[in-house]
């Protein structure tokens, strides 16, 4: 049985990276926990993009390693599950200063 290959492929557009206007400085001069999530979600955004070009790769016949997608897809998973392990951390932290008497 013979599978044909994919004559074309439609290329996916690349998603601008995520930029926050007037992101304040911490107090101490160093970035601020919204800049250092954005540059999370860009780390993600990458990872994932690098991912699927990979797997786009592996599913056309030119990738000679199908491990490369593997570990690709899998790193930006984990990827994934840290920043919204952080994020969800960091609403908790938050309902609960709110939570908070004077």
């Amino acid at each position: 049985m013979s599978i044909p290959s994919i004559s074309s492929i439609i290329a996916t557009t690349s998603t601008p990276h995520v930029t926050a206007p007037n992101a304040p400085a911490s107090v101490d001069g160093g970035s601020s926990f919204g800049s250092a999530m954005i540059d999370a979600l860009n780390s993600v955004q990458s990872a994932q993009a690098t991912a699927d070009q990979l797997n786009i790769a592996a599913v056309t016949g030119n990738l000679p390693d199908i491990a490369q997608a593997t570990i690709a897809s899998t790193r930006a998973q984990v990827e994934v599950q840290l920043v919204s392990a952080v994020r969800n951390r960091a609403v908790d932290a938050f309902n609960s200063i709110m939570n908070m008497s004077a």
